[in-house]
């Protein structure tokens, strides 16, 4: 009997209504994909859903102005992006990639496109960057251009719904702190069309980035004038979890002090 995929919002802080409502639409979005067998191996459900079209979307993103000026990408590990990762490499583009669920001392590949021991799209799968690349810690990655995050959902306003783990929200909030992403630098999805859902339907709360660019096989969605504010303030370590805190060494290792000051 097939088991169901382990829920990544288990160990999610949050209000229970919020993460009710985003569950269900994951559970939409990774219905409607299968249904439609757009979805490829191993299957949608509880993933960053890897689609069919997932080369046409990068590509597209490929002959956007945002994707020409970028030197230095940070990007999603997950196989809906592998496409474009590849092609970053291709360009000459330096890649971050985080390694999976940040479960490493050091959450970082660093993927050089003149030092690679495979080709481009060996190199940008995860297997491949462990021959590839070499890890590497927060301080010792340079500024980004262009931020690539996986999306199980995403709308015409930018609202991004990931897997429900969080990983790329605290991704971005460790490089806001770091000084690595800044208010211009984009941040960009593709996706599959049936992942694309109108302005408003997704719900998102206050540590969600919004997404400024989604690109399908067939259009580039601006979402700029729509989005809403990216959040401020760095890590919430309020909104999280002490399973997530101890699952994950770089929030380990940084996490303050909560206890009172002492004579309080």
């Amino acid at each position: 009997m097939a088991r169901s995929p382990r829920r990544h919002d288990r160990d999610a802080g949050g209000p229970a209504d919020l993460l009710a409502a985003k569950a269900v639409l994951r559970e939409e979005v990774w219905a409607a994909l299968t249904a439609a067998r757009v979805a490829r191996f191993p299957g949608a459900d509880g993933r960053i859903p890897n689609f069919v079209g997932a080369e046409a979307a990068a590509q597209r993103l490929r002959e956007t102005p945002a994707w020409r000026r970028a030197r230095t990408l940070k990007s999603n590990p997950d196989s809906a992006q592998l496409p474009v990762r590849q092609r970053a490499l291709e360009d000459g583009k330096t890649v971050y990639m985080a390694v999976p669920r940040l479960a490493e001392p050091d959450p970082f590949f660093l993927l050089d496109p003149a030092h690679l021991a495979d080709t481009p799209r060996r190199a940008a799968s995860i297997r491949g960057a462990s021959r590839s690349a070499r890890r590497v810690a927060v301080a010792e990655l340079a500024p980004v251009d262009l931020v690539v995050a996986g999306c199980v959902a995403v709308g015409e306003d930018g609202a991004r719904l990931g897997k429900g783990g969080g990983f790329a929200d605290l991704e971005f909030a460790v490089a806001s702190a770091a000084g690595l992403v800044g208010p211009r630098t984009l941040v960009v999805t593709t996706v599959h069309e049936l992942q694309v859902r109108p302005a408003g339907a997704v719900p998102t709360a206050p540590h969600d980035v919004p997404v400024d660019l989604v690109v399908t096989p067939d259009r580039v969605i601006d979402c700029r004038r729509r989005r809403g504010p990216r959040p401020a303030g760095g890590i919430r370590w309020s909104e999280l979890t002490d399973e997530k805190i101890a699952a994950i060494p770089l929030l380990a290792a940084r996490r303050p002090n909560l206890s009172p000051p002492a004579g309080v």
